[in-house]
């Protein structure tokens, strides 16, 4: 009889020890991750009870919470929504986060570890608990500047402090109010929700941070970058035929426009953005050296910070006539436009690469700082001098060559301008991407849908006088 009654109270025994090893696990290992699952209502509800912190812009609120009748006791509201959107993204029920909502929702809603002794002093006190607020980078001057330029057009705009990559502007184009989604009339957010997702704009999509498009002749920066690295200066010759047959095919390159004869300049092949000169060159590099230049501007790897941006590429292993279209920015190559402002601003910054971020200060109620973030270093992806050389021949863009448009009456702005092919069956990109000094900025600007006629499509005509105004609004 005792037996067997040793043998069910054994099995108990384990299986009550499996219970408790299963819910230690749960608690030490995986309560993060299951309060952060969207679909965990319990954690939803517990942060819809709480005074979530807000997110500003200089003094000013673009996202904050306040008091709420009905089921739920707050709601978060952003002032002009739109505007801001790229930024803050949403904060809804059902939906869960996007944008600075998602990367900051344990310092937003006060759950994370380093507000922990706050935690305890709220119970302890009885108050309240509210969360940690964001001071972001961004200067309102430069971000209305920027979606007013871009106007109705579809595409997006980047501007970074080059010295530190703290972004001063972020703009995607069209945009959405985070409003609408973050309604306590839930089924009022599911319908916008639903219209949201059925736009064929995309209304939802980050163009500036989450999308990698064709950068065109932007990209011939980073050639540009390999060469002087490589050994050669501004005034090395280089050939320049007005085609050029790529390598083991009877494809035919040709030129937007005369580069000045069969041989040019490197400076000069820069200023008037020669396909057939930058096709040359990288061919005479080789895709390692272009791969390698590429990867230290940040492509085919995930940039650091708090945007979590989309990954960069080079094509892994291009063959010749690949490789040729390659060097001008097509085949295979996509960038998002936060790339594209971090080769700017790493050439403006005398080759040292920044980690770009959007927020400066996470502070408590009380303003006691939690973190702060003043700028990182990451790869140097050029020597000073080489750089300084890029410097001068974007310089030289813009007084001399396609990027005029971009030129602002006593600043010293460098720029590339870009027309980046994609199929017959729609129109070009255009691109500009620039630096300026005083203020020290570097600017992408990136236009998918110009509206206009597909031979009036080019960067420095249409992407330039964005460039210029979001200069002109930091002055």
């Amino acid at each position: 009889m005792n037996r067997p009654i040793r043998r069910v109270a054994v099995l108990a025994g384990l299986m009550f020890f499996a219970l408790l090893l299963n819910a230690s696990y749960l608690v030490v290992f995986r309560d993060a991750s299951l309060d952060a699952d969207p679909r965990n209502r319990r954690t939803r509800d517990a942060e819809f009870a709480m005074q979530r912190g807000a997110i500003l812009v200089g003094n000013t609120p673009i996202a904050q919470t306040t008091p709420n009748e009905g089921r739920f006791k707050f709601k978060r509201t952003y002032a002009d929504g739109p505007l801001w959107a790229p930024v803050t993204g949403y904060y809804s029920y059902d939906y869960a986060q996007t944008g600075l909502e998602s990367s900051y929702n344990t310092q937003l809603s006060g759950t994370d570890d380093s507000q922990f002794f706050g935690r305890v002093m709220d119970t302890l006190t009885s108050e309240q608990p509210v969360g940690a607020s964001l001071q972001t980078t961004l200067d309102s001057r430069a971000q209305r500047a920027a979606s007013d330029a871009l106007g109705n057009r579809t595409g997006a705009v980047v501007a970074l402090d080059y010295r530190t990559g703290a972004v001063k502007a972020l703009v995607s184009k069209p945009s959405y109010d985070p409003n609408a989604l973050a309604s306590t009339d839930l089924a009022a957010a599911r319908e916008a929700w639903t219209e949201l997702n059925s736009d064929t704009s995309r209304p939802l999509t980050n163009r500036a941070t989450k999308e990698v498009y064709p950068p065109g002749s932007t990209f011939k920066l980073v050639t540009a970058a390999a060469a002087l690295e490589d050994g050669m200066a501004p005034d090395t010759s280089v050939d320049s035929p007005a085609s050029l047959t790529l390598p083991l095919s009877n494809t035919k390159l040709t030129n937007e426009v005369n580069c000045g004869g069969a041989t040019t300049t490197l400076d000069r092949a820069l200023q008037t953005s020669c396909n057939t000169a930058f096709a040359n060159i990288g061919l005479d590099l080789g895709d390692e050296k272009l791969r390698e230049q590429a990867q230290k501007f940040g492509f085919d790897s995930a940039l650091e910070g708090d945007l979590s941006p989309a990954v960069s590429r080079f094509p892994e292993s291009p063959d010749q006539p690949q490789l040729a279209m390659s060097s001008i920015g097509q085949f295979d190559v996509a960038a998002s436009p936060l790339q594209m402002a971090v080769v700017a601003g790493a050439i403006a910054n005398d080759g040292q690469v920044m980690q770009p971020y959007l927020v400066q200060d996470v502070r408590n109620p009380d303003l006691s700082r939690l973190s702060s973030n003043d700028g990182k270093k990451l790869e140097r992806a050029m020597k000073a001098d080489n750089a300084q050389a890029l410097q001068q021949m974007m310089v030289n863009v813009v007084e001399q060559g396609t990027g005029s448009r971009a030129g602002v009456p006593g600043t010293r702005v460098g720029g590339k301008t870009g027309t980046a092919q994609t199929s017959p069956e729609r129109p070009p990109y255009a691109w500009f991407i620039g630096f300026a000094e005083d203020p020290d900025v570097a600017i992408a600007v990136f236009i998918e849908d110009a509206q206009v006629q597909r031979s009036d499509i080019a960067g420095g005509r249409l992407a330039g006088p964005v460039f210029k105004a979001v200069v002109e609004a930091l002055k």
